[in-house]
């Protein structure tokens, strides 16, 4: 048997998904989109006893819905579904700003949210924005279904809290109940589609109350919140712990990082001026 060989399986339901796991362990993947495993598996680095189609399984939806007051996005949901939804780009500008940046037009057609964020990337450029707006992550697995804030969801480099046996059902988006200002900022080599050098997402409120996340700066997307005030933005640099690979140096990034900070903000404090009723 070929070291590269493996079952290739597509189940009809979640609980065969989760049979599956259970019964594969580490040896088992998840193809949704397959933008992030196909190269993974190209260049060797899973070697897979089992690939899980999801697209046939029931009950993981490919479309978004209301639910009391959040946005829905089911697990099969791809990026550019995502970006052409009228209460997303509403609601969540921001999240469609990042969704944007995801690889190429072709691969937004393939890649998933919920697959973006399992894979766990510390570049990952939807989850500052998935951060900044609170979204929560519907998890299923054999001990039956559970809620993971995403600010808890991702534990290191390709690492989640995601259990053996567990797969992402959904990701909520709680719908602000009152008028946000938000903004994505990307920083990348102009070599093409490449992943984020650093990226940040900025939310802030009229009560001065600010959120901002990071991404390629630390060995997981962060979450900071924070008072608006002179020193914020030093505060929130002090939380990065950038590192020197093919991308940037660690110096070059820590250099940066206020910079696209402090203008993300501004775009956000913008937006949040727009959308505030005027007297």
């Amino acid at each position: 048997m070929s070291s590269r060989s493996f079952q290739y399986v597509r189940p009809d339901s979640v609980d065969k998904v989760v049979a599956l796991l259970r019964a594969h362990g580490a040896g088992a993947r998840l193809l949704a989109g397959g933008t992030d495993l196909l190269v993974r598996f190209r260049l060797g680095h899973v070697r897979p006893t089992i690939v899980i189609d999801l697209k046939r399984a029931d009950g993981l939806r490919s479309d978004i819905t209301d639910v009391d007051s959040s946005l829905r996005v089911g697990a099969g949901v791809v990026m550019a579904d995502l970006m052409a939804d009228a209460r997303i780009r509403r609601h969540f500008p921001a999240l469609v700003e990042a969704a944007r940046v995801v690889g190429s037009v072709q691969i937004r057609h393939r890649a998933t949210l919920a697959g973006n964020i399992c894979n766990a990337s510390p570049a990952a450029d939807t989850a500052p924005a998935l951060l900044v707006y609170g979204a929560v992550v519907n998890v299923i697995g054999s001990a039956g279904a559970r809620r993971v804030p995403m600010a808890e969801f991702f534990t290191g480099p390709g690492k989640t809290v995601l259990a053996l046996d567990e797969i992402v059902a959904s990701i909520d988006l709680p719908v602000p109940n009152g008028p946000v200002g938000a903004a994505f900022g990307r920083l990348t080599r102009r070599r093409g589609v490449d992943l984020a050098t650093l990226n940040v997402c900025c939310l802030v409120n009229p009560s001065g109350e600010t959120r901002i996340a990071l991404g390629a700066v630390a060995p997981r997307p962060l979450l900071i919140q924070e008072d608006s005030d002179a020193a914020m933005v030093d505060r929130v640099v002090a939380h990065a712990r950038p590192i020197s690979d093919v991308r940037a140096s660690r110096e070059y990034r820590a250099a940066m990082l206020p910079v696209f900070i402090r203008r993300t903000l501004q775009i956000a404090a913008d937006r949040l001026q727009r959308a505030q009723p005027h007297a």
